[in-house]
């Protein structure tokens, strides 16, 4: 193992800030899997790499840009587009909460 290992405590509290139920079980498989990750990255840190040279495309692929351009036939007036808005408030949609402050 690496010195950096990952607790089942830490798995917890991960799961716990993602809101992701975890059992006990999938707790301590995720545990022994990112422990697995940490030893595969510190095995491949002690490569060398120095005459290697680096890589950040594959493929061969580029990207295609096109002009940032407004189309105006396809834009909605606020009008429109809170037309069926089931609450509104000073032209803004209204909707529920969704961050907890646990």
């Amino acid at each position: 193992m690496t010195e950096n290992t990952v607790s089942s405590a830490t798995v917890h509290k991960i799961a716990a800030l993602a809101n992701i139920p975890v059992t006990a079980a999938e707790e301590q498989t995720l545990t022994v899997s990112f422990n697995e990750t940490l030893d595969v990255i510190a095995h491949m840190s002690q490569l060398d790499t120095q005459n290697i040279q680096p890589t950040y495309q594959v493929t061969g692929l580029e990207n295609v840009w096109r002009n940032d351009e407004v189309e105006e036939k396809r834009i909605f007036s606020q009008e429109q587009a809170l037309a069926n808005a089931s609450k509104t408030y000073q032209g803004y949609f209204v909707v529920p909460q969704v961050i907890d402050q646990d």
